[in-house]
């Protein structure tokens, strides 16, 4: 146990969903007045009948519902390990029960060494103080002296680059900064432990690059790092083991390559007969995403420099004002391209119910070889997406030059900014007689 820095055991978070009924069948939350009386309460309900008891508590079941269960590992000093999962695998929530946030509902944890957390932009930081302050005052919260603290104090300034602001309220702080004073906070001060949840989903290229190189020198200095992301080229370059959530339940555990592969599957379930199971949205429902080749014939394969042919079947209630967005994104589910029918074309779903074809015709692209994924997603304009798949379909790119070379040129997984995939109009075509009654 000595080399063990974290040790989870069978650990487990259950939540309550939605309040408490009230008569008449509306709904409220409990209050203390109400935690008060039901224990007041509490020997009366316990003469009623077991049949009650068993009602109440059924209905009791089927108002939780549990983000963690069973969650078992150990992690030694010194590792760094990714934790990955889809939304709402419990991610978060395991990070926040480490972080001593949040309880656990079952099971324990064992954590050997002053640990620091970074969960959230800013997270721990009075908007009113001055960034001075909360250095100070973020440092405290995770155990520091304020010797220490003075003694990390410019080189937090430093890498944070707000030596400009450091006096002002970090209020008027933009997201960027915020983010980047508090990873230069969490990252500088000396503590045994460094978890972090999406540190890099805020800040530009340069940004992220610092923060791989300062997280790859804490852990060669001995100490742990938990690192949360969806960005698989992050996971991939940074740690050395990966553990893989879903539904609240660990399904693997092992190194990172492997556990990138596991993450990336599931992202394609398929129900028994085979067709892929996508769920839907409030309004909208992505059915099917189809890759074509030049003789419209649907294909696994693009040959660069020829126009990408996608289809993309969709279902919609009639609801005005929404946008089809299809990304590209390579082998580690790293974007680097987008397409949008309104952003790019000012071109909507189609107001009226049914089941549509949307043919895009993007312009030749010349890509690496390797294996590369269209992620499709239906979204309320400029507000959130109503329905997302994030590994709609899978193409493989055989060789990046279709000239004759010898000469190939492979995937590679450094970040890149996002670009622009440039279409011709797209094309909504009604499939007759297809519609769903649920939407």
């Amino acid at each position: 146990m000595s080399d063990v820095a974290i040790a989870v055991e069978n650990l487990g978070k259950r939540y309550r969903i939605g309040a408490l009924p009230r008569n008449g069948g509306r709904y409220r939350y409990k209050s203390l007045r109400d935690a008060i009386a039901s224990a007041a309460s509490a020997p009366f309900r316990a003469l009623r009948s077991s049949t009650t008891a068993n009602r109440k508590s059924q209905r009791e079941a089927d108002e939780t519902f549990w983000a963690l269960q069973d969650i078992s590992f150990k992690i030694e000093r010194g590792e760094v390990v990714g934790i990955i999962g889809r939304n709402g695998a419990g991610k978060s929530t395991l990070l926040k029960i480490l972080s001593q946030i949040t309880e656990p509902t079952a099971g324990r944890i064992k954590i050997r060494g002053r640990l620091a957390s970074l969960l959230e932009v800013g997270t721990g930081f009075h908007p009113e103080l001055t960034g001075r302050e909360n250095i100070y005052m973020n440092g405290a919260i995770l155990g520091m002296k304020r010797v220490e603290i003075a003694r990390k104090f410019d080189e937090i300034v430093a890498f944070a680059e707000v030596a400009k602001f450091l006096d002002t309220p970090v209020k008027h702080y933009s997201s960027g900064m915020y983010v980047r004073l508090a990873f230069a906070v969490a990252a500088h001060l000396e503590q045994e432990i460094l978890v972090l949840d999406e540190v890099l989903a805020v800040g530009d290229t340069e940004f992220q690059n610092r923060c791989l190189g300062k997280m790859r020198d804490v852990s060669r200095n001995g100490r742990t790092v938990l690192f949360v992301s969806h960005n698989m080229s992050a996971v991939k370059s940074l740690t050395t083991r990966g553990i893989v959530l879903k539904g609240g339940r660990t399904v693997f555990d092992g190194s990172s390559d492997a556990a990138i592969q596991v993450y990336l599957k599931s992202a394609t379930e398929q129900d028994l007969t085979g067709a892929k199971r996508w769920g839907r949205g409030e309004h909208t429902a992505i059915r099917a995403v189809r890759l074509l080749d030049i003789n419209a014939e649907p294909t696994s394969q693009y040959i660069p420099g020829e126009p990408l042919h996608v289809e993309v079947e969709v279902e919609t209630d009639g609801i005005s004002g929404m946008s089809l967005e299809v990304f590209l994104t390579d082998a580690t589910r790293s974007r680097l391209g987008m397409a949008s029918s309104y952003h790019f074309h000012d071109q909507t779903l189609p107001s009226t119910k049914g089941t549509y074809i949307c043919r895009l015709l993007l312009e030749p692209m010349w890509l690496a070889s390797g294996n590369y994924t269209l992620e499709v997603a239906t979204s309320v304009i400029n507000v959130s997406w109503d329905h997302h798949v994030e590994s709609a379909l899978e193409f493989n790119v055989p060789f990046s030059n279709p000239l004759g070379s010898k000469l190939d040129f492979k995937q590679s997984y450094a970040f890149g900014s996002l670009a622009l995939l440039a279409s011709r109009q797209p094309q909504f075509d009604p499939i007759p007689g297809q519609t769903d009654d649920r939407l």
